[in-house]
């Protein structure tokens, strides 16, 4: 298969923008673990940055992208008509808690000056996230575009596009930040 037909096979796929923002995500997992890396070897946490972080986790990995699986996608993968060979959705949801639950305490641990806790949590959120869409990549997502069928998937694509374009200024400065982040910090 030539790259152009491969190309314009991901782009036809309901879950292609989901997997996008999964390498966004992934930049700022990267940045937050390089962070932790300093502030373990004795730095003072950068407030900054780590303020930065929480709000792109809160605002854009689940307000944003977060809400469209459980919004949208979940549900479609729910109706009794999309036949799966199993149903991975209560995982995906409690994963999604347990990144809540360690943004909670990394949070608190910023706001009260933790560094330890802190840098447990952060490492806690970021090892949740990384295995957590390894499995919506190469797992969940391949198994509901198989399950969905072509009007499905281009029903929930024009869901997703309606979420973007609703949130589209809300989350222009999370993209910035993340976008923003050097090659150099996420792999530090």
């Amino acid at each position: 298969m030539n790259s152009q037909t491969e190309k314009a096979q991901a782009a036809a796929r309901a879950t292609a923008g989901l997997s996008d923002e999964h390498q966004r995500i992934l930049r700022v997992v990267a940045a937050v673990r390089a962070e932790c890396g300093r502030v373990e070897k004795g730095s003072a946490p950068d407030q900054e940055f780590f303020r930065k972080a929480l709000d792109f986790i809160k605002n854009y990995a689940d307000k944003f992208h977060h809400a469209k699986e459980e919004d949208i996608l979940f549900p479609e993968l729910g109706k009794p008509e999309v036949q799966m060979h199993c149903d991975p959705r209560q995982v995906m949801l409690l994963e999604h808690e347990q990144g809540r639950s360690f943004a909670r305490c990394l949070e608190a641990a910023l706001k009260d000056g933790r560094p330890a806790e802190l840098t447990e949590s952060a490492r806690g959120y970021c090892d949740v996230l990384e295995e957590h869409i390894y499995k919506e990549d190469n797992i969940l997502y391949p198994m509901a575009e198989e399950a969905l069928g072509p009007e499905r998937r281009a029903d929930i694509k024009e869901r997703f596009a309606a979420v973007d374009k609703k949130f589209a200024a809300a989350v222009a400065p999370l993209v910035a930040f993340a976008d923003g982040l050097s090659g150099l910090q996420a792999a530090a």
